[in-house]
This record gives structure tokens, sequence and C-alpha cells, in this order.
């Protein structure tokens, strides 16, 4: 048993499905939920993602020996200062957020005030269903989880939380939070922000009304993230923005460039564009043990 009590606050698709893979890989003794809605309390024990579910911040972190923000950006620091009376020193606490730069430089200070520590992390898991509904006890099975320690993170403490996603089934690898912001900036948020565009454009109801009727699987797959939280995303963007600004840009400067060589009719320059883009996907496909490219 590695942990004795996990609390997450907040119990969506991420703290849902990290609360049923705590209990099918016995990590913890006990696990709560602070959620905000009565009905929310209600739903998390009838879905088995926690053993007790609460309204009250308090009662829900107050005997936990690790507490998990599993909320959208936004929410964590307002909720780490209404949960700091209560933690006791010594207490884990950790994140599931996809930016951690700001995270880590709001929360780890304000979890020293009460000798408590926060180490963030980030499991690269999740879907475009947001809901506790659709909580899944394997949905961090071979899923990447970058930690992000600072000179401030004692080595033990960042042991503990690789061995959290360990034992979930995740793949931890520490990165710093600066150079994980960066990295996720072109292989998470740049891909949401083209597939909301995607859908933003073709779907707009300038287009004539036969135009959805002709957008078929290669449209829903490209789309499939853009159905994703809207609020998550806002603050995800938000929290990343210089970051994403910058590979925004150069993204705009390549569509340039295809629209240049498109244009000019240079039919070779086109093949070569896409036999490339084939060529590196299969190679990172095949990198994944994910089989043949579909």
């Amino acid at each position: 048993m590695l942990f004795n009590q996990v609390t997450l606050v907040g119990a969506g698709l991420l703290g849902g499905s990290l609360g049923l893979a705590l209990q099918k890989h016995a990590l913890a003794r006990r696990v709560v939920a602070y959620v905000r809605r009565q009905e929310s309390v209600e739903e998390a024990l009838r879905l088995g993602v926690a053993q007790a579910a609460t309204l009250d911040l308090a009662e829900a972190v107050r005997d936990s020996d690790l507490v998990v923000l599993c909320t959208p950006i936004s929410q964590m620091r307002p909720l780490t200062e209404g949960m700091l009376p209560s933690l006791r020193p010594g207490t884990l606490v950790t994140d599931v957020g996809s930016v951690k730069g700001s995270v880590v430089a709001e929360l780890e200070p304000l979890c020293a005030r009460v000798s408590a520590e926060f180490v963030g992390s980030h499991p690269m898991a999740g879907g475009e269903q947001a809901g506790m509904w659709a909580s899944k006890a394997d949905l961090f099975q071979k899923a990447v989880s970058i930690i992000t320690p600072t000179r401030a993170t004692r080595p033990e403490s960042c042991k503990r939380v690789e061995s959290l996603w360990t034992g979930v089934g995740s793949l931890p690898i520490r990165l710093s939070p600066e150079a994980h912001d960066e990295l996720v900036s072109r292989s998470s948020h740049l891909p949401h922000v083209v597939a909301a565009e995607l859908a933003h454009y073709v779907l707009s109801p300038a287009h004539p009304k036969d135009q959805a009727r002709l957008c078929a699987g290669g449209f829903r797959d490209s789309t499939r993230i853009a159905s994703g939280s809207p609020e998550m995303w806002r603050d995800i963007s938000l929290a990343n923005r210089k970051n994403l600004s910058r590979v925004l840009g150069v993204f705009i400067e390549s569509l340039e460039e295809f629209q240049h060589t498109l244009d000019s009719g240079d039919a070779e320059e086109l093949e070569a564009f896409f036999r490339s883009a084939k060529e590196r996907r299969d190679r990172w496909v095949e990198s994944q043990g994910n089989g043949s490219p579909e």
C-alpha cells in the first residue's frame, strides 16, 4: 500500500479515472473525492471512483497523505489556499495539469507554508469526454506522465509521485517545468488549437448546408479533441500563452510555405511534403509500439 489516504480534488475524467485506478491496484487504503455539487457526491459513490465524497474541502484533505488536484488550472491556486489550514505537515500535493511553469511557481511556496510539499505532474492521458461518467481504471496504462521537480523538491517526494503514476500503469519521466511547457506547446496544445479551428472553419454556418454531410472519418479524427472541455483549454492556452503563441507563429509560417508551393504548382515539392509527413508519423507510430499506422 503506497498511501494511507488519497484525496482527489475534482473528480472529472482524470480524477475519476485515478480514483478507480488507485483502488484497482491497491495503492491507497482510502480514496476521498472533493466535488462541488451534491449530485457529484452521489455519482462518485455510485461509480465507485472514491470510497467517500464530500462538498467540504477541509474534511476531504484533513487526513490525507496525498492530495491530487484534478481541476482546471485556474481553480488550483484558490483551492490550494482553501485547503492549507487542513493539510497535515508532510502532506504531498500534486496535480494533473497540462501546464507546469505557473502551477509549480504558485503552489510550491503555498504548500511550503504549512510544511506540505508540492510536486507537479502531468499524466498525458485523457479524452474529449470530460465527465466523471467517462472514467476508466486503465486510462493511464502506458501513458507518459511528466514529473516536474525543482531545486526545492526532496528526492523522496519526487520518487513517491513517480510511484503513484507507475502504480497506475503510467511511464513517468522527469522534466523541468519550463521544458515541459515548451514541449507540450507543440505536441499537445498546438494540435488542440488546430482541431478547434478546423471545427470552427469547416462547420461554420457560413458554408452551404451540405458541407457537414461531406465531413467523413478524416475530419472526425482530425477534430476529435475539439470536443474537450472549453474551460480546461481556455486555462491551458492562457497559462502557456507565450510558448503556444510562439509555436503558432512557426506553424502559420509553415502553412504559408505550403500555400506558396501549392500556388506555384510544384508537384514534386508537394509530394515531398506529404511523403516527409507520412515517414515522420510512421516512424513515430512504430516507436510507440502501436503497430502499423492506420
